[in-house]
């Protein structure tokens, strides 16, 4: 059977999930299934047949949604995917390691991580006995000596392009060394999607989203997804878990996130176009100490995101020569760009790491995860191109005036 593309894939698959035929998946907003009979109701529960029980465990707009990013994600593999879709991005990844992981087990991360991912494996699942290392994600040696050290991981965990870093790992680099240990590997694809980054055709296990950035696309939604090509960690471990501890997404959410898919192609192509005309404005701008976009050829490790992006993205971060003042005067001075955490809507967001989402960590544990006083974070949305940058200049004549930067 012939597949079809990316766009058309993302725009026809939920909607196939629809018994009442409407041109549209309609929002399927109940609490509950009625059973036809007993016997119909036991042979639900026995999962000898498709349908629906009970909203906790499953309803036709987080299945058909779920499914969707499934097959994106599945684009150029022969065998099927399979998706979930969670309360946030968080409940994905909580998900995937209480579903994966028990006392005993190891997990490594890349040290540059979503804050929350990061401290959910160091200090939450260490009080059930899973023992957490770490290594430098754009830096293999580190993994193979964190490997040395802890040889039988259950599971390496990353994320690329990293947040707010945009450090780029190294996947299939990654995927070798797990295999060769026996470790399965799990990646955090927000920052990419699946129209820049498919990381199960690279061997990944698990691809995690937080499906509130850029599959919506417009932030109205908080929520997760999961997807592999494992059948049978789907069914007896994935799927299990998220059900149990009641962390699916609503029926409102999966429907407007199926929404966001529609257009997630055209959206990606501007976020691209963008991103790259930003990048190149700061990296000449003399506020600008350093940018870091995996597009620029300046960019330490482009020709590592060429080899496993088809693009670029939308998100950039770049160093202030003003530091940490620096960073608090631009996030001051802009207009149409939103003084916001998040990413991935069409509107331009920006974030100052050392005042906004890290300031409760040490500058030492800052400096760790390579976030200087003076980085800031652009998820450059789809406006107009001279409009974002126009906004970012006058803003960075701002922080000129203010920090006596020449």
């Amino acid at each position: 059977m012939r597949k079809f593309g990316f766009g058309t894939t993302a725009i026809h698959t939920a909607d196939e999930h629809n018994e009442t035929h409407a041109h549209v998946l309609p929002i399927y907003q109940s609490s509950t299934y009625v059973f036809d009979d007993v016997d119909y109701g036991q042979s639900l529960w026995r999962g000898e047949q498709p349908g629906h029980i009970y909203g906790r465990l499953g309803n036709p707009n987080t299945e058909a949604t779920a499914s969707a990013i499934a097959a994106l994600e599945g684009l150029n593999l022969a065998e099927p995917t399979y998706g979930l879709m969670a309360g946030s991005g968080m409940a994905a990844v909580s998900t995937v390691g209480l579903a994966l992981l028990q006392a005993g087990d190891t997990v490594i991360t890349q040290r540059a991580l979503y804050g929350a991912s990061y401290t959910l494996f160091k200090k939450f699942f260490t009080r059930h006995q899973v023992h957490h290392a770490d290594f430098a994600g754009d830096d293999l040696a580190d993994l193979d000596r964190t490997l040395a050290e802890n040889p039988h991981p259950k599971m390496i965990y990353i994320e690329t392009p990293a947040n707010p870093t945009l450090r780029i790992t190294d996947i299939r680099g990654v995927v070798e060394r797990a295999q060769s240990v026996g470790a399965l590997v799990v990646i955090d694809n927000t920052f990419a999607t699946p129209y820049l980054q498919r990381p199960l055709e690279m061997g990944v296990d698990v691809v995690l989203h937080s499906t509130t950035k850029y599959l919506t696309g417009h932030g109205n939604v908080v929520g997760g997804a999961i997807v592999t090509a494992n059948e049978e960690m789907y069914r007896t471990q994935l799927l299990p878990t998220l059900r149990t501890y009641g962390a699916i997404a609503g029926p409102m959410d999966a429907w407007l996130t199926g929404l966001g898919l529609k257009t997630l192609q055209l959206r990606m192509e501007q976020h691209c176009e963008n991103g790259m005309a930003v990048a190149q404005f700061l990296e000449a701008h003399p506020a600008i100490e350093r940018v870091y976009y995996p597009g620029l050829e300046s960019f330490e490790q482009y020709e590592l995101a060429a080899q496993q992006m088809d693009a670029f993205g939308g998100m950039i971060s770049f160093e202030l020569k003003g530091g940490y003042e620096a960073g608090v005067t631009l996030m001051n001075n802009v207009n149409l760009l939103a003084l916001a955490v998040s990413l991935g809507a069409v509107d331009s967001l920006i974030q100052h790491p050392a005042s906004m989402t890290h300031f409760n960590n040490s500058p030492e544990d800052r400096a760790k995860m390579g976030i200087t006083e003076g980085l800031v974070r652009v998820s450059v949305g789809v406006e107009d191109t001279d409009d974002i940058i126009f906004d970012l200049e006058q803003a960075l004549e701002a922080v000129m005036v203010a920090t006596h930067t020449a």
